[in-house]
């Protein structure tokens, strides 16, 4: 879904197993960059918000660091398909499907994530 960040009403919603969980405004996303939201089980995804106003939602934790820091990581595109890459080692996920563009056997959740 896209829409234009303006709209301060609406609120950003991850789901989970049988729920939607509200995250927070459209207007606390910044286009082009993610931000972490903290999930009821204590883990957390990072959310983002890219520069054409799509939406996506993946685990936070890298996966070769063990930190939680994706949500810091620069956005950008390989082959048509968005990714984000670590602030730390620089592995690439695709925002899409979570897996690590530079080593075929790492992947991160994703999440459906929709603005309500």
């Amino acid at each position: 879904m896209t829409l234009a960040p303006e709209s301060t009403t609406l609120t950003v919603q991850l789901r989970l197993t049988d729920s939607w969980l509200p995250l927070c405004g459209l207007s606390a996303l910044t286009p082009g960059r993610g931000v972490a939201a903290l999930l009821p089980d204590g883990g957390q995804a990072a959310v983002f918000l890219d520069r054409a106003g799509r939406m996506y939602a993946i685990d936070n934790r890298d996966p070769f660091s063990g930190a939680a820091v994706l949500s810091r990581g620069l956005i950008g595109s390989h082959q048509g398909r968005p990714f984000v890459a670590s602030p730390l080692l620089k592995q690439r996920f695709d925002l899409e499907s979570g897996r690590c563009l530079d080593d075929e056997t790492v992947r991160v959740t994703t999440y459906e994530v929709r603005i309500s």
